[in-house]
């Protein structure tokens, strides 16, 4: 059946061997929708950013690129600003009709951890083709803070689909009328859901955060330990605008809460490339039931990590910055988001990641 695997199917992957590695996968590894891949033992600083290319190995492109390696069976530090390669534990002897796409975990892209997966031979970042057979690397650039990492640490994660499975604009407005993808406003379906941002101030008069320039190194073992402002620049504004400053890294939040349904899973997507000044959203994968009433959720807003580019932007209340593209699953998981198991996120709204106090 076509349509995006779920964890029992997964569970089925790595049975078969399609899915193995030399150290035994771990308690929680496989998600409702995707696997988390973990860090092997040996970092190395590369000069640049690459792919492997068609008909070659990424072992031979490090060779090319190396500046130096560096040890991480004791915990060691990835600067900020600087590139990064570390062969994945997990590998890769995909059946000739699964292909398989990664993308960094939200806490991953709440950091502002630009985390990518190369395979040989590739010329994509984290698209692997049907059929691959070989070594998974994760590529990492820490662009805002400085981080400790440890071999097993989970920064990305991958997915597996079989055949082509998003919904057009007609199922989608189809789905919408049975399950009311969106509270707190009218969907806009065009190309997926659309979504747009929230500068309306909360509460606390917040509307997002903005990454400090300078500050000390963020342990990605210690959950819920540090002080957010010694981080982040906390954003208040009574003009319902935000003016992104070029190079800053922000979080803001959306204004719709969505859904996703137990027999879906949902990306999120640039709305339009032709704006071109800021890009939302390095970690965009949502697995089934997230903000659904059936996983214990009530609609649930989603965090947009953004990064303003060429120019200074200005970012208004209610204008729409990104889309959701909805996907069939091939199976209902026999787990669901935030159903009995640790989903940090489940009935979200404007949040750091778990690494901070709230």
């Amino acid at each position: 059946m076509t349509g995006v695997l779920a964890s029992q199917q997964i569970e089925t992957l790595i049975s078969s061997g399609a899915l193995h590695s030399d150290t035994p996968f771990a308690d929680g590894q496989v998600q409702p929708a995707s696997l988390d891949l973990r860090l092997g033992t040996t970092a190395y600083r590369v000069r640049a950013s690459f792919l492997a290319g068609q008909g070659r190995t990424v072992k031979s492109r490090i060779a090319e690129f190396e500046m130096h390696r560096v040890d991480l069976s004791q915990g060691a530090v990835l600067e900020k600003g600087c590139v990064y390669l570390v062969p994945l534990m997990e590998q890769l002897t995909l059946p000739g009709d699964i292909t398989a796409i990664a993308n960094a975990k939200s806490s991953t892209g709440r950091l502002d951890l630009l985390t990518r997966v190369i395979t040989d031979g590739g010329v994509e970042f984290d698209r692997i083709p049907q059929g691959y057979a070989g070594p998974l690397y994760a590529e990492i650039c820490p662009r805002s803070f400085s981080v400790l990492v440890r071999p097993g640490m989970r920064l990305n994660q991958i997915r597996f689909r079989r055949g082509q499975a998003v919904l057009s604009d007609a199922q989608l407005h189809d789905l919408h009328d049975r399950v009311q993808l969106v509270n707190g406003g009218k969907a806009v379906i065009d190309n997926g859901l659309g979504f747009s941002v929230d500068l309306e101030p909360g509460d606390a008069g917040i509307v997002g955060y903005r990454a400090k320039p300078h500050t000390g190194v963020i342990d990605l073992d210690r959950i819920g330990q540090y002080d957010p402002l010694e981080f982040w620049e906390r954003l208040r504004t009574d003009k319902k605008q935000l003016i992104l400053d070029p190079g800053a890294f922000y979080i803001l939040v959306s204004r719709e809460a969505v859904h996703i349904p137990p027999g879906f899973a949902a990306e999120m997507a640039p709305y339009l490339a032709m704006v071109g000044e800021f890009r939302v959203h390095y970690a965009g994968f949502f697995d089934p039931g997230f903000g659904h009433a059936e996983a214990g959720g009530a609609g649930a807003r989603g965090v947009l990590e953004v990064r303003c580019h060429e120019a200074p932007f200005v970012l208004e209340h209610g204008q729409t910055v990104g889309r959701l593209v909805y996907e069939h699953m091939s199976e209902i998981p026999e787990q669901l988001y935030g159903q009995g198991i640790a989903s940090n996120y489940q009935g979200q709204g404007l949040k750091l990641s778990k690494h901070f106090r709230t």
